[in-house]
This record gives structure tokens, C-alpha cells and sequence, in this order.
């Protein structure tokens, strides 16, 4: 008897291990998962009873406002823009549903863009996302999630066609104004921006289903936290992102090592050094895997570009797989003013003769778009006193946001000084768009400094414009825009202060410059608004087909 005690007894000591073992990696996560989940559940429950009044109103507002539309317009629809009947399911792929495609489909698609009144590239997506949208579903209700409180409707939408030349249907767009933008703004989190702002977004995403819970959410800013939260809550919700860049990216994690290939480029390069760099790395580490869980449980991932995809899916990819997500992560190209352009921006033999030794450089006054380097080539090159190099000048053309672009800009005037080519370049500070095509019009090259310009639209527009492109060898231009037609040249890559002089060189020594042009500007229709259609359509199908 005593034995067995003791056996008993040897047995249940040598098992406590073991059993606090288990609990603690396997019965506690489990019982966490199911209280999180009941919890989201409850709340968005919760969510979906409060607005249903609201999602009611929606359905009646917008019947009264089609009504009303016809009835003053006295036309449904015409050839042009308007012509919200002309866009056939077959031209688009198809969303499982039958001939049309769904096309009867009258759901609420919830486009989640606080700062849609910013008119960025980021704004054209979203604008083009939307008319794409209603011209495909015309009976479908949208929804926009902004911060902008004082802008209404009728001024929103005179902006988008001013701006974008995009005419969007209004009885079937309606605004929600959102209270909480403060908290995704940087200047809330002077410290540990990524993750303050993340959460922001959270709060933010809070603030948005308080206001509707949609049938579709489409994320068009990289608020990838938002969208997790919506599967927490909803989690049969469809979903769908928009990347214009990955909010960290493994490129980034590696500017901190100095010893790295990439550990001199970018404005956080070398950074990861001593203690605070080690904290630094670390801390960025912990927010890259919360941000990869969060990203991975979206239902459709578009990228503006292949770099973006590839970062994308190094960091979604692999969690995606696990949680079954089926749609693979595509690529999608913004819409740029490719026609535009075109129209205003002759490529010809009699335009050839009107070309000037004008080097242009599009892009906002930003630390990441590196016009130090830019400068410095420029210089390099005029010095070398080629033949090439004479009476050549170089134009900045960009946006100044806020003071810290105005002191950049007075910074960057100094050093043209310091480089003794104060005469041969040129600041042109907000212009507006007719004094961009003039520029683009009369220039030699188009170029770009950037080190992994995420996309990049100037160059897409230094294409369009027949412009020679010198461009950063990397990112979207070097992957997707700068690249060869029928095996020949659009353009030239470079990284170093050297490399991007002899590009100048190369460009201004080509012996038939109108060939290059030619086709830049062919390749240039990859980027158009009608290529942008037809992806974005075939991606959001995937999404209607998961409601019907």
C-alpha cells in the first residue's frame, strides 16, 4: 500500500511539469482564442443592431436621390462618363454568378479613406475605385469613411472632377464622417509612430462600423489594422485592401544594419546600431509580425506594383496560406494621366525640334526623395564638360506641404550654392498641372532619385510625355515602369552619384532620341485609367461573388 502511495505520489510530482506545460501552451490560447472570439462576436453584433436605422436610411436616401436625379436630368445616361449601363461582366471576368456577373447586386461597399479630400495619387485610386465601382453595380450603394468634416458632398465631388476629371454618380455615394483621424495622425505619436498610429487606426475602425457596418470593406489607404479588426468582429465580412506600400517592409529592417546591401539607403539607414538602435530593430521586428497577422486575414490583397507585391507576400504570404485565403495577392497599377498627357504632349519629328536641355524632377519635397542626390549628380555631370553637359538645366518640380518642406527646400538652395550651379537649376514650387505638361512638353529628361519609390506616377508621366527616364535602380520604376520594349530601352537605371551623371550623359548622347520616346510612350498604356478598370473590377468581383 505504501508503494503504491509512493508511486501515486512520484508519478503526479514528475507530471506537474508537464501538466503546467500544456496548460500554458495549449489549454490557456485556446480558452484566450474562444473569449476573444466571443467577445468580437458580441460586438459586432452589437455594431451590426446599432446601425441598422442608418443602413435603412442609406437604401431610402439613395432611391429618393436617384429619383430625383432622373427627374432633373430628364436622361439616365449618355455615351460619355455617364454611362453607368455600358460595363458588362464579360468584359471584366465574371463573379460566379450566372451571364451578368451579378450586376443586380444593391449591397453597401464601405471604401475606408479618412483623408479622401487630400487629392494625391493615393485619391486618384480611390476615385477611380469608386466610379469603376458604381458604373459596374449600378445599383449598389457606396460608402465613403472620411475625417473630412468640412467638406460636404457637392464640394467633395466638384473637388474629384476638378482635380481628376472623374465624374462620379452622386444619388449612390454618401459620406460618413469619422471624429477619431487625430489618432493615425504622426504628430499624435511623437514616439513609436508605426504602432501608435496602427492603433489609431483601430480606433478609427471602431468609429466607422459605430457609424455602418458595410457588405464589403475596401481599405484604399494601408490601414491594414483596421481591416483585422473588421474580421474580429465580422468575420464574414468580406475584404479587400488596396497597398500603396507596406507600412514596414523587410527592406526596411535591413537599412538598419549598416552592413547590409541596403544599409546606406533610405532615411532610416544605419540606424540599427548601438542600444537604441538594437531597441529600435527589435521593436520593429515585434510590429512587422502584429502587422503580418493583421494583413493576412484579408480577402483580396491588390499592390500598386511588384515591389510592393513582393514585400507584401513575404510578409502576408505564408499566414495567408494558413487562414485559406484562395485569392492570390495581384497587382494592380494606379490610374495615371496617361491620356492626358497624350493629348497635351506632342511626340513627334516636328516636336523633337522643340525639346530643350531640360532635366525634370517630379516629386513633393520629402527627405525620401533624396533631391540631395539628384543635385549632386547634376553637378557632377556639368563639370565634366562634355558636350552633352552644356546649357543643360535642371527643374525641381513639387508641392512644399508645411514648414518643414519650405526649410528642405531652403536647405536644398543652399546646396545648389555650395555646388556652384546655383544658374543652372530651377525651383518651380506648387505648380499647378498646366505648368507641369508645359514642362514636360519642352523637357529633355524626366528623373528620379528615390531609393524604392514604391510605384512611382512622375515617371509613369515622364513615359507618357515621351521624356528619357533616369530613374533610381529600384522600387516600381526599375521593376515596372523604366523597363524595355521589344527588347530595347525606355530609359536608364542608376544608384550612385556617378551612375545617374552618366545616365544624363547617355541620354542627352542618344543618336535617335525620338525612337526611345516613341516607346516610352507605348509603354506608358499599361498605366492607363482603362487598365485600371479592369483589374480593379476583376478583384472587387471576387468580393461581390462572396455575398451572393
Amino acid at each position: 500500500m505504501a508503494s503504491n502511495t509512493m508511486a501515486f505520489t512520484a508519478i503526479a510530482i514528475l507530471s506537474t511539469p508537464l501538466a503546467a506545460f500544456a496548460c500554458w501552451n495549449f489549454v490557456i490560447p485556446i480558452l484566450f482564442r474562444i473569449f476573444c472570439r466571443t467577445v468580437g462576436l458580441s460586438a459586432g453584433w452589437y455594431l451590426r443592431k446599432k446601425t441598422e436605422g442608418r443602413r435603412s436610411l442609406i437604401f431610402r436616401v439613395t432611391a429618393e436621390s436617384e429619383k430625383n436625379f432622373q427627374e432633373e436630368t430628364s436622361v439616365k445616361s449618355d455615351a460619355g462618363d455617364d454611362d453607368w449601363e455600358n460595363i458588362d461582366g464579360a468584359t471584366v471576368g465574371t463573379s460566379g454568378n450566372g451571364e451578368k456577373g451579378g450586376r443586380d447586386w444593391d449591397g453597401i461597399v464601405g471604401f475606408f479613406h479618412p483623408f479622401c479630400n487630400a487629392g494625391g495619387g493615393g485619391e486618384r485610386v480611390l476615385w477611380a475605385a469608386v466610379r469603376a465601382t458604381q458604373r459596374r453595380w449600378p445599383k449598389a450603394k457606396i460608402v465613403v469613411y472620411t475625417g473630412d468634416h468640412d467638406v460636404a458632398k457637392e464640394k467633395m465631388l466638384a473637388r474629384v472632377k476638378n482635380t481628376f476629371s472623374i465624374d462620379i454618380h452622386p444619388p449612390t455615394i454618401h459620406f460618413l464622417y469619422l471624429s477619431t483621424r487625430h489618432w493615425v495622425l504622426a504628430s499624435t505619436w511623437p514616439h513609436m509612430t508605426l504602432l501608435g498610429q496602427s492603433l489609431g487606426s483601430v480606433i478609427m475602425g471602431w468609429d466607422a462600423f459605430s457609424l455602418l457596418v458595410p457588405d464589403i470593406l475596401v481599405d484604399t489607404m494601408g490601414y491594414a489594422f483596421t481591416l483585422g479588426l473588421s474580421k474580429v468582429l465580422f468575420p464574414d465580412l468580406p475584404t479587400a485592401a488596396y497597398v500603396h506600400y507596406p507600412t514596414i517592409s523587410t527592406d526596411m529592417l535591413d537599412s538598419l544594419d549598416p552592413n547590409t546591401p541596403v544599409g546606406s539607403q533610405g532615411v532610416n539607414a544605419g540606424k540599427g546600431v548601438g542600444l537604441k538602435g538594437s531597441l529600435k530593430k527589435k521593436y520593429w521586428k515585434i510590429f512587422a509580425a502584429i502587422y503580418s497577422w493583421m494583413g493576412a486575414s484579408v480577402d483580396v490583397v491588390m499592390t500598386n506594383s511588384t515591389w510592393t507585391q513582393a514585400h507584401v507576400q513575404s510578409l502576408w504570404g505564408s499566414r495567408r496560406q494558413q487562414r485559406g485565403r484562395v485569392h492570390p495577392i495581384a497587382v494592380v497599377y494606379p490610374p495615371c494621366a496617361v491620356n492626358d498627357i497624350e493629348q497635351a504632349v506632342e511626340v513627334s519629328e516636328e516636336s523633337e525640334k522643340r525639346r530643350q536641355k531640360y532635366i525634370v524632377y517630379i516629386a513633393q519635397f520629402r527627405p525620401e526623395k533624396n533631391h540631395q542626390l539628384i543635385l549632386q549628380s547634376f553637378a557632377e555631370f556639368v563639370k565634366s564638360g562634355t558636350d552633352a553637359a552644356k546649357d543643360v538645366k535642371l527643374v525641381l518640380l513639387g508641392s512644399v506641404r508645411d514648414d518643414n518642406d519650405s526649410r528642405r527646400v531652403y536647405q536644398l538652395r543652399l546646396l545648389v550654392n555650395e555646388l556652384h550651379i546655383k544658374d543652372q537649376v530651377i525651383f518651380q514650387l506648387d505648380a499647378p498641372w498646366s505648368e507641369i505638361l508645359q514642362w514636360l512638353g519642352k523637357a529633355y529628361i524626366g528623373v528620379n532619385g528615390m531609393w524604392n519609390e514604391h510605384f512611382g506616377i512622375g515617371v509613369v508621366e515622364y513615359l507618357a510625355a515621351g521624356l528619357i527616364s533616369v530613374v533610381h535602380n529600384s522600387g516600381g520604376p526599375k521593376l515596372d515602369i523604366v523597363t524595355d520594349v521589344d527588347g530595347q530601352p525606355t530609359g536608364f537605371h542608376a544608384t550612385t552619384v556617378a551612375e545617374f551623371a552618366q545616365g544624363y550623359e547617355k541620354a542627352f548622347s542618344l543618336p535617335d532620341p525620338l525612337a526611345v520616346r516613341r516607346r516610352a510612350r507605348q509603354s506608358s498604356k499599361r498605366f492607363s485609367e482603362e487598365e485600371f478598370v479592369k483589374r480593379w473590377l476583376a478583384e472587387l468581383e471576387k468580393l461581390v461573388g462572396m455575398k451572393l
